[in-house]
């Protein structure tokens, strides 16, 4: 059986054709100019009756054989009337409807040359292009077929201008070709025939969604007065605001979308993914636990489930979701990744590494060119995973050595690849190979500004950083994107403690910043500026602007609730920041750290000695770490085992480079450790 993407490429290549150019059922040439007929509309009636009937056996009973005779019934009546558009366009509907595509298209151009305005020629076409449209894969063949459908809708649009559906369909097209201002500019008109098209509505807001423009999208949406808004256009507001991290507007927005619609699954699950971005896991829970109910067959949800149950740090329930999605799809790779990061959050790295080496093996393909993009991005999902545990248990080399394979996956895969190499010989002190890793990650990819600014940083951590920085300086080009590079140069002159000119960068990346997202980043680095310069208000006041904007950003949560801990303010408050970042990122060896360091200072001390030798399991060559599990055995009477963490402490201090010793916190430790040595020498003397 032919196709319906061949027939129509057949039918384009016979364009002008009045027939099939080699069918017995083709009508014969003449080089004589043909007479006009005679038009019987009796005889063309009665044989359209017969073409009628037989159709309909087609269609109702599926008598193929009666396709024929329809075929040549139409015919006759066509030969009694022959100017008759009505019964042209039956006869191709009726091609269409046998699989016959490019005869169809065939009579449908025969009609459009005859009558360039003929409305449902036209529409036959497009129909059949959109059909087509479906039927081919991407490339060439599809963009062709594609504009083939365009210039069809843009005849009937003009010919039928009121039609809302038209409109709205030659929208979706041009958004289809990426013509997004003639796809905008159809879209308004649908809306303007219409304001109250649910469709035209929805559909302008998602273009503008998709163009990262949420703001218009919002806009769209809100026009429409909430009397006349559906579940369906709920449920797209929660989107919108969802894509805005606007949590709490998406949460109302879905919760109006399941009113007007209780089975409605997607809604329910948009509900449960907003309540968990707003920190509310145990209201997700239970509506992740809704559609688990509704639809039992439903892995992805028990999969929510479980990780839901992993942030809360409860593994044993998390497994228990996960086998039961392992069940209804035993071969997902996905269920298998989520069952490897139970047991690396509860430390059972080995058996981590076991799944995650499986993954890697399976995801392996005999040549590079096998792997389509969507294999490279999950291949290097795993790859990134299994290196990640290697490093968390200390084994840096197999950490390097696996993070490499990312190399042959693509630009951005490798671009990951090689910075994980860099901070994995950092986190190992291993300096002179972090900086060879970046010379060579530059030298393998020239082009790539970020690698290059990777490799200045550095340079500028373990040297003289004028060149670095001037170099990171030479790569402003008056642009947008050097918001990017003003970022990196804040960063650098924040390490070199050049406040001034750190905070002069951050300036100029937020009058860059156009997104929440953007400014979000400037507004965290300048806390981390300010908090290092002991501006502690101000600082704070910057952390808070973040979590204005992203309550569930960890790393906010963490640093905030540490910098008031560590000053002893706002304990409860700080401990509960703690707490909250945890169940987002319940392995982060430095918010474990954090959270026994808050136990510490309001004098819980079983409790900090619990996290902090966590802690120390995860990141033992932090020479925080070991400074407060040093400070905690002093407290706790434990002198020698304090001064053995504080040696640990100085000597995880000199391995690395100045910019992350914190020469005043290093001192200190040094005068307690001289101080429990002296201490020490003379209990040993009385003794």
């Amino acid at each position: 059986m032919i196709s319906v993407a061949t027939a129509v490429a057949l039918g384009q290549a016979s364009k002008g054709q009045t027939g099939p150019s080699s069918s017995t059922e083709s009508k014969p040439s003449d080089s004589k100019p043909a007479a006009p007929r005679k038009v019987d509309r009796a005889a063309a009636y009665y044989h359209y009756a017969l073409a009628h009937m037989y159709e309909e056996q087609v269609t109702m009973y599926g008598r193929s054989e009666a396709a024929s005779k329809a075929i040549e019934q139409y015919r006759l009546a066509i030969e009694a009337d022959p100017s008759s558009e009505f019964l042209t366009s039956g006869l191709a509907e009726l091609y269409v409807k046998t699989g016959r595509i490019r005869d169809a298209v065939l009579e449908a151009q025969d009609i459009i040359k005859r009558d360039p305005n003929n409305l449902e020629a036209h529409k036959l076409l497009g129909r059949i292009y959109l059909r087509s449209l479906g039927d081919m894969p991407g490339g060439n063949g599809s963009d062709n077929v594609l504009k083939l459908a365009i210039e069809q809708y843009e005849q009937i649009v003009k010919i039928e201008p009121n039609s809302v559906e038209d409109h709205l369909l030659l929208g979706r097209l041009y958004r289809l070709n990426n013509d997004l201002t003639k796809a905008e500019s159809e879209l308004k008109t649908a809306i303007k025939l219409d304001p109250n098209s649910e469709e035209a509505v929805t559909t302008l807001a998602i273009l503008y969604s998709d163009e990262g423009d949420t703001a218009h999208a919002l806009q769209v949406l809100s026009s429409v007065p909430d009397g006349a808004r559906s579940a369906k256009l709920y449920a797209a507001l929660g989107a919108t605001y969802e894509q805005r991290k606007d949590y709490k507007s998406a949460i109302d927005a879905y919760k109006k979308a399941i009113m007007l619609d209780r089975d409605n699954l997607d809604a329910i699950r948009g509900l449960a993914e907003n309540l968990l971005n707003d920190g509310q896991a145990d209201a997700a829970l239970e509506q992740y636990r809704v559609i688990a109910d509704a639809n039992p067959e439903d892995a992805q949800s028990y999969l929510r489930i479980a990780e839901i149950y992993r942030r809360q740090g409860k593994y044993d329930q998390a497994l228990e979701n996960l086998k039961k999605a392992d069940s209804m799809v035993p071969d997902s790779l996905e269920v298998s990744y989520n069952i490897a990061a139970v047991y690396e959050a509860q430390g059972r790295y080995d058996e981590a590494v076991k799944i995650l080496q499986e993954l890697v093996k399976k995801t392996e393909k005999p040549t590079e060119t096998s792997y389509s993009q969507a294999d490279r991005n999950n291949r290097a999902i795993f790859i990134e995973r299994l290196a990640t545990v290697y490093r968390q248990q200390e084994n840096y080399q197999a950490a390097v050595d696996t993070f490499r394979k990312m190399l042959t996956l693509g630009d951005d895969n490798a671009r990951t690849g090689y910075q994980n190499i860099i901070d994995t010989y950092r986190e190992a002190k291993l300096w002179p190979q972090a900086t060879a890793a970046a010379k060579e990650a530059v030298q393998k990819m020239p082009n790539d500004r970020d690698l290059r600014m990777v490799l200045d940083s550095q340079l500028a951590d373990t040297g003289d950083p004028e060149k670095p920085l001037a170099d990171v300086r030479s790569l402003l080009k008056g642009k947008p994107e050097d918001r990017e590079v003003y970022l990196r140069l804040a960063i650098m002159n924040t390490r070199l403690k050049r406040w001034s000119e750190a905070e002069q960068a951050l300036a100029k990346a937020e009058e860059l910043a156009t997104k929440p997202e953007e400014r979000e980043y400037v507004y965290f680095l300048r806390g981390d500026t300010l908090q290092r310069q002991k501006k502690f208000d101000e600082a704070e006041a910057e952390f808070r602007k973040v979590l204005a904007i992203t309550p569930q950003s960890a790393a906010t949560l963490n640093y905030l609730g540490y910098m008031n801990a560590d000053r002893g303010v706002k304990l409860d408050e700080s401990l509960n920041y703690i707490k909250q970042a945890l169940t987002i990122e319940p392995n982060s060896g430095a918010y474990l750290d954090s959270l026994g360091w808050a136990y510490f200072k309001q004098g819980k001390y079983d409790l900090a000695e619990e996290s902090l030798t966590k802690a120390s399991a995860r990141m033992g060559s932090d020479p925080t770490v070991q400074e407060h599990l040093g400070d905690l055995f002093q407290k706790t009477g434990r002198l020698k085992q304090a001064a053995a963490h504080w040696e640990r402490a100085l000597a995880e201090w000199g391995k690395t480079v100045a910019a992350e010793v914190d020469s005043e916190a290093q001192a200190k430790v040094q005068q307690k450790l001289d101080a429990a040595r002296v201490r020490l020498a003379k209990e040993n003397h009385e003794q």
